[in-house]
């Protein structure tokens, strides 16, 4: 699970469907990739970054903590 990515959704109050049409892509998509079953392409990445305000590739990064990828938002 990405719970980073679940508390960015959440906190911006948008369901895993309107993260998904905002993004461009399906909601069963969406929902795997916040569940950790996939990892999105460059290009889902960055719509789900623009759509969540937040720098894409933490999608990529292993070994960064809640604290880390805070920084790393986009305002």
């Amino acid at each position: 699970m990405r719970y980073w990515l679940k508390e960015m959704r959440v906190s911006r109050r948008l369901t895993h469907e309107e993260v998904a049409k905002l993004s461009g892509i399906s909601r069963s998509h969406y929902t795997h990739i916040e569940q950790g079953n996939k990892t999105p392409s460059v290009e889902v990445a960055k719509a789900i970054g623009k759509t969540l305000k937040f720098n894409w590739v933490l999608f990529f990064e292993t070994n960064s903590s809640q604290k880390e990828q805070n920084k790393m938002e986009v305002v």
